[in-house]
């Protein structure tokens, strides 16, 4: 008898608990909550369905969910996919369009999980939030960040006019004083010979920044090889010494057995200045600049492999925490006009992820700062240093392909000097004509050209049809030589004789 009533209140409380779990689930009204059969037919229905979706269960129940999707996702076999995901996966959960019953749309959150009773299947849990209003919140907010972004680059437009454009117009002051100069024909060689040597000065620091600019906005061509860092850091020594000045020292701890570097030589260079020179600026009654290399082996994401880590500490007076999050911004600076453009960390920053590295930065005020960039080791043969040495002669019939009328008379004038013939022809299309009449020895080719060709193209084009014809591409900016991967040797505008000689020293004959 006592086992009975045991029993007997056992199922009472059990049908309490399951009556008390309907009511609760029924009763919420901030979510549709409610079951599916395992072929998708509605078998519950709650309050939150019938205020989230407007159906009430007299009129939804023994429907398909299918009926909540749009036209669109039911056609492409979405519901159907939702319920084989969670019988799969055992959850299926997403975000997306949703139809009321008066046919108006709400961005839903939606929650189904498999319901399995003694191993078998019967059904599915579905839970249904409409969060429209929040996805409307974080659309809003969204565009504000856009028009904060616009606003920013504003702001980085206007730092650019103050410090790039002073930059440039002192170049430009340098090389329409010196030109004036020449124009009169002084008869002081020296004032000659000074007046050559300041435009040859201002011509290569107006290069220097224009990639600068190019590198931070990562649409520099560049050319990537292995470098032997120890003798690349012996050959620009003096360089570095002479950017710091005496009040600087700076010394040296490069590991033995240094991996090479893959890397463009000339953005390593420009980094590796910009960062000596940021360190001395960090230093005005003097210090020391430290430069160090190690190899590393990187194992986690996004950076995984072989590396050379190298770090520029100095013993300044530190980076503040305000700022730090916002030196590798661009035109950022601390410097007054005229002292700085804020592009030497930027260019840092895109060389730096441009070559396949990093770049971080560790600082403590009082105490100095270290700049650290990774770069990837180089796995081929390092190109070595050669003494610059007189231009080299050639002979033959080079085919110009130049547009811009003032570049191909310079570029002519270079190319006679070093003894070839020069055809010009302002684009692919005329050079595709003239190789049909006549035979050269190679091509040198811009690569920005007006018509449905590009140098590059053009290119590509010649190795189909003359695969034996050496081909040498020029660039001061463009976005198609970053797919030159190698395929064509580069020379970068503006180059100088020994530069173009060099270049078509190496073509393949």
């Amino acid at each position: 008898m006592a086992e009975m009533i045991r029993k007997s209140n056992q199922q009472r409380d059990l049908f309490e608990s399951e009556r008390s779990f309907r009511l609760l689930v029924e009763g919420v009204a901030d979510y549709a909550l409610y079951m599916l059969d395992p072929k998708g037919i509605i078998t519950s229905w709650n309050i939150g369905g019938e205020r989230i979706k407007g159906y009430s269960p007299e009129e939804i129940v023994g429907q398909h969910f299918s009926r909540f999707y749009t036209e669109t996702d039911r056609a492409n076999g979405k519901p159907a996919r939702a319920l084989g995901i969670a019988r799969d996966k055992g959850r299926y959960e997403e975000e997306g369009w949703r139809v009321r019953k008066d046919g108006t749309f709400f961005w839903a959150s939606v929650v189904i999980d498999p319901i399995y009773e003694d191993g078998e299947l019967i059904g599915f849990a579905k839970i249904t939030r409409d969060i429209t209003e929040r996805r409307n919140t974080e659309l809003k907010l969204e565009a504000m960040q856009k028009q904060l972004a616009e606003s920013q680059k504003f702001d980085a437009l206007g730092q650019l006019t103050g410090g790039v454009a002073h930059d440039f117009n002192n170049l430009l002051m340098i090389i329409s004083g010196s030109l004036h100069t020449l124009k009169r024909g002084a008869d002081d060689d020296a004032k000659l010979q000074r007046a050559i040597s300041a435009i040859e000065t201002a011509t290569r620091r107006g290069a220097a920044l224009t990639n600068q600019l190019l590198t931070f906005a990562r649409r520099q061509s560049v050319n990537p090889q292995a470098i032997d860092f120890s003798e690349r850091i012996g050959a620009i020594r003096e360089v570095l010494d002479a950017g710091v000045g005496s009040a600087v020292r700076i010394t040296f701890d490069i590991a033995r057995e240094i991996w090479p570097i893959r890397t463009d030589v000339s953005e390593f260079e420009t980094a590796l200045l910009n960062l000596v020179i940021n360190a001395r600026d960090a230093m005005p009654d003097g210090g020391t600049v430290t430069i160090s290399a190690r190899n590393v082996v990187l194992d986690e994401a996004p950076l995984a492999g072989e590396f050379v880590a190298i770090d520029i500490a100095d013993t300044g007076l530190g980076i503040p925490a305000d700022v730090v999050d916002k030196i590798f911004e661009p035109f950022f600076t601390t410097k007054p006009i005229g002292k700085g453009t804020g592009l030497g960390l930027s260019q840092v920053h895109g060389f730096a992820h441009q070559a396949g590295g990093t770049v971080k930065v560790a600082s403590e005020l009082g105490k100095g700062t270290v700049f650290s960039i990774l770069l990837p080791r180089g796995t081929d043969v390092p190109a070595r240093e050669t003494a610059e040495v007189m231009p080299f002669r050639g002979s033959g019939t080079v085919l110009l392909v130049e547009d811009n009328p003032d570049v191909a008379i310079v570029s002519i004038g270079l190319l006679e000097q070093l003894g070839y013939r020069v055809r010009r022809v302002p684009d692919a299309e005329s050079a595709l004509r003239e190789l049909e009449q006549n035979g050269v020895d190679f091509v040198f080719s811009d690569i920005v050209m007006p018509g449905k060709m590009d140098g590059l193209t053009l290119a590509h084009h010649l190795r189909l049809i003359r695969p034996g014809l050496p081909i040498l591409l020029a660039t001061g900016y463009s976005e198609a030589a970053a797919d030159v991967r190698g395929d064509f040797p580069i020379l970068r505008k503006p180059y100088e004789i020994h530069e173009l000689s060099e270049a078509i020293a190496k073509l393949p004959r």
